[in-house]
């Protein structure tokens, strides 16, 4: 499913909202080729993310994405999950509140995120802050691999609907 398939909500829809669960992403496979990447494109190139090998003979038994390659996937597991708000321009991510990375995500697990909207608050007239508890789950584990509070500003055209 795609943010265009899920029905709009308005303003006072989403206000409504407020202290439930929004979405529930589907799942993300982190392979091996994503974290060689995110390792490229950061410069992190420690042996436990890219070295296969070597990983292997650490207490993970396998190479394991970096923590922030995971909290980099909120956008796009939102994407799919979150209604888009009538009368939004744009929506900007504005960072994160109280992260922390709880669990190692080994290559090949599955990822999700469940989200609920913690709180929606006026920045000005034409701006949305959002805050959502994000906990993104790894597949078969009872520790999630992150827990945050993402913040979303939602800027509003000129007509709110």
């Amino acid at each position: 499913m795609t943010a265009t398939a899920l029905a709009p909500v308005s303003v006072p829809q989403l206000r409504a909202l407020v202290g439930q669960e929004v979405g529930l992403s589907d799942w993300v496979v982190i392979t091996q080729e994503m974290i060689d990447r995110f390792a490229e494109a950061t410069l992190d190139n420690q042996f436990i993310h890219v070295d296969p090998d070597r990983a292997r003979n650490t207490r993970f038994g396998s190479t394991v994405a970096h923590g922030f390659l995971s909290l980099s996937l909120l956008p796009r597991l939102c994407f799919d999950t979150l209604a888009p708000v009538k009368g939004a321009e744009m929506e900007i991510n504005y960072g994160t509140n109280r992260l922390r990375f709880l669990a190692p995500v080994p290559s090949g697990a599955r990822l999700r995120a469940r989200f609920v909207l913690k709180d929606l608050s006026v920045k000005s007239p034409l701006q949305l802050l959002r805050t959502y508890a994000v906990e993104v789950e790894i597949e078969g584990s009872d520790k999630p691999a992150l827990v945050a509070e993402w913040l979303m500003l939602l800027v509003l055209g000129g007509e709110e609907e």
